[in-house]
Protein backbone atom coordinates (compact mmCIF):
# COMPACT_ATOMS: atom_id res chain seq x y z
CA UNK A 1 0.00 0.00 0.00
CA UNK A 2 1.36 3.56 -1.01
CA UNK A 3 2.24 5.80 2.10
CA UNK A 4 0.60 9.04 2.70
CA UNK A 5 4.32 10.81 2.47
CA UNK A 6 4.71 8.92 -1.14
CA UNK A 7 0.77 10.17 -2.41
CA UNK A 8 1.10 13.33 -1.27
CA UNK A 9 4.84 13.68 -3.20
CA UNK A 10 3.27 12.19 -6.66
CA UNK A 11 0.23 14.41 -5.99
CA UNK A 12 2.79 17.67 -6.03
CA UNK A 13 4.75 16.38 -8.72
CA UNK A 14 1.50 15.73 -10.99
CA UNK A 15 -0.10 19.15 -10.48
CA UNK A 16 3.28 20.77 -11.25
CA UNK A 17 3.66 19.11 -14.31
CA UNK A 18 0.25 20.30 -15.43
CA UNK A 19 0.97 24.15 -13.98
CA UNK A 20 3.86 23.79 -16.08
CA UNK A 21 2.60 23.07 -19.23
CA UNK A 22 0.15 25.66 -18.79
CA UNK A 23 2.30 28.19 -17.56
CA UNK A 24 4.99 27.57 -20.76
CA UNK A 25 2.11 27.69 -23.14
CA UNK A 26 2.34 23.89 -24.11
CA UNK A 27 -1.27 22.91 -22.31
CA UNK A 28 -3.48 25.95 -23.12
CA UNK A 29 -7.10 24.49 -21.54
CA UNK A 30 -10.22 24.55 -24.04
CA UNK A 31 -13.38 25.90 -23.08
CA UNK A 32 -14.75 22.24 -21.49
CA UNK A 33 -11.02 22.34 -19.65
CA UNK A 34 -11.81 26.05 -17.99
CA UNK A 35 -15.55 24.92 -17.19
CA UNK A 36 -14.63 21.85 -15.77
CA UNK A 37 -12.54 23.62 -13.38
CA UNK A 38 -14.76 26.16 -12.57
CA UNK A 39 -17.08 23.32 -11.43
CA UNK A 40 -14.52 21.65 -9.46
CA UNK A 41 -14.03 24.85 -7.60
CA UNK A 42 -17.45 25.53 -6.60
CA UNK A 43 -18.62 21.61 -5.88
CA UNK A 44 -15.11 21.33 -3.25
CA UNK A 45 -15.58 24.64 -1.90
CA UNK A 46 -14.32 24.00 1.66
CA UNK A 47 -16.40 26.27 3.80
CA UNK A 48 -14.00 27.28 5.70
CA UNK A 49 -14.39 30.83 6.67
CA UNK A 50 -11.51 31.92 5.50
CA UNK A 51 -9.41 30.00 8.47
CA UNK A 52 -6.33 28.42 7.22
CA UNK A 53 -5.37 25.02 7.29
CA UNK A 54 -4.96 22.70 9.05
CA UNK A 55 -8.60 23.11 10.32
CA UNK A 56 -8.24 21.17 13.95
CA UNK A 57 -11.41 22.61 15.43
CA UNK A 58 -13.45 20.85 13.17
CA UNK A 59 -14.31 17.07 14.19
CA UNK A 60 -12.31 14.61 12.12
CA UNK A 61 -15.88 13.18 10.47
CA UNK A 62 -15.57 17.11 8.65
CA UNK A 63 -12.07 17.12 8.24
CA UNK A 64 -11.35 13.92 6.17
CA UNK A 65 -15.05 14.40 4.87
CA UNK A 66 -14.08 17.76 3.25
CA UNK A 67 -10.60 16.22 1.53
CA UNK A 68 -12.75 12.67 0.51
CA UNK A 69 -15.46 15.50 -1.23
CA UNK A 70 -12.41 16.28 -3.92
CA UNK A 71 -12.18 12.39 -4.94
CA UNK A 72 -15.65 12.45 -5.92
CA UNK A 73 -15.59 15.70 -7.87
CA UNK A 74 -12.54 14.82 -9.52
CA UNK A 75 -14.58 11.18 -10.62
CA UNK A 76 -17.30 13.19 -12.05
CA UNK A 77 -15.09 15.98 -13.82
CA UNK A 78 -12.68 12.98 -15.41
CA UNK A 79 -15.79 10.88 -16.25
CA UNK A 80 -17.51 14.67 -17.78
CA UNK A 81 -14.44 15.31 -20.02
CA UNK A 82 -13.51 11.83 -21.21
CA UNK A 83 -10.09 11.76 -19.15
CA UNK A 84 -8.62 8.96 -17.36
CA UNK A 85 -7.54 9.14 -13.93
CA UNK A 86 -4.32 7.77 -13.32
CA UNK A 87 -1.95 6.57 -10.70
CA UNK A 88 0.42 9.04 -9.28
CA UNK A 89 2.66 7.06 -6.86
CA UNK A 90 5.94 5.44 -8.50
CA UNK A 91 4.73 7.23 -12.00
CA UNK A 92 6.34 9.94 -13.67
CA UNK A 93 3.44 12.26 -15.30
CA UNK A 94 3.35 12.11 -19.20
CA UNK A 95 4.71 14.74 -21.52
CA UNK A 96 2.85 16.46 -22.09
CA UNK A 97 0.81 16.93 -19.03
CA UNK A 98 -2.45 18.40 -19.22
CA UNK A 99 -6.12 17.99 -17.43
CA UNK A 100 -5.78 14.40 -16.79
CA UNK A 101 -2.19 14.58 -15.29
CA UNK A 102 -3.90 17.84 -13.18
CA UNK A 103 -7.21 16.07 -12.03
CA UNK A 104 -4.78 12.86 -11.06
CA UNK A 105 -2.19 14.69 -9.10
CA UNK A 106 -5.37 16.03 -7.00
CA UNK A 107 -7.21 12.89 -7.28
CA UNK A 108 -4.70 10.85 -5.28
CA UNK A 109 -5.18 13.04 -2.18
CA UNK A 110 -9.31 13.02 -2.30
CA UNK A 111 -8.66 9.28 -2.40
CA UNK A 112 -6.36 9.40 0.44
CA UNK A 113 -9.09 11.24 2.24
CA UNK A 114 -11.55 8.40 1.23
CA UNK A 115 -9.36 5.77 2.77
CA UNK A 116 -9.53 7.61 6.29
CA UNK A 117 -13.13 7.67 6.21
CA UNK A 118 -13.73 4.36 5.70
CA UNK A 119 -11.17 4.23 8.26
CA UNK A 120 -12.79 6.61 10.92
CA UNK A 121 -16.13 4.41 10.74
CA UNK A 122 -14.01 1.29 11.90
CA UNK A 123 -12.77 3.59 14.95
CA UNK A 124 -9.57 4.48 13.72
CA UNK A 125 -8.45 8.45 13.66
CA UNK A 126 -6.02 9.12 11.24
CA UNK A 127 -3.01 10.76 11.61
CA UNK A 128 -2.90 14.20 12.29
CA UNK A 129 -0.12 15.42 10.52
CA UNK A 130 -1.06 13.63 7.69
CA UNK A 131 -4.56 15.13 7.47
CA UNK A 132 -2.78 18.70 7.99
CA UNK A 133 -0.81 18.38 5.58
CA UNK A 134 -4.05 17.04 2.90
CA UNK A 135 -5.73 20.14 4.08
CA UNK A 136 -3.21 22.25 3.44
CA UNK A 137 -2.48 20.60 -0.46
CA UNK A 138 -5.69 21.82 -1.17
CA UNK A 139 -6.98 24.47 0.71
CA UNK A 140 -4.97 27.88 1.39
CA UNK A 141 -3.33 30.44 -0.63
CA UNK A 142 -0.90 29.34 -3.43
CA UNK A 143 -2.90 26.12 -3.33
CA UNK A 144 -5.38 24.20 -5.05
CA UNK A 145 -7.75 26.10 -3.53
CA UNK A 146 -6.68 28.94 -5.71
CA UNK A 147 -6.03 26.61 -8.61
CA UNK A 148 -7.84 28.98 -11.26
CA UNK A 149 -4.68 31.74 -10.70
CA UNK A 150 -2.33 29.28 -11.88
CA UNK A 151 -3.22 29.67 -15.34
CA UNK A 152 -2.40 32.18 -18.15
CA UNK A 153 -4.93 31.57 -20.61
Amino acid sequence: MDSFADRLDGAWTWWSAAIKESQDGRWVRNALERQVIEDIMVATNPLHDGRMAPFTEDSWHVRTGRIANWAGVLRLAAQAGGWKLQPVVGHNPPHPAGMAELLSGIYAIGEQGEMWLNELVEGKPPPENEVAKAEEFLTGPGTIEDLELFFYD
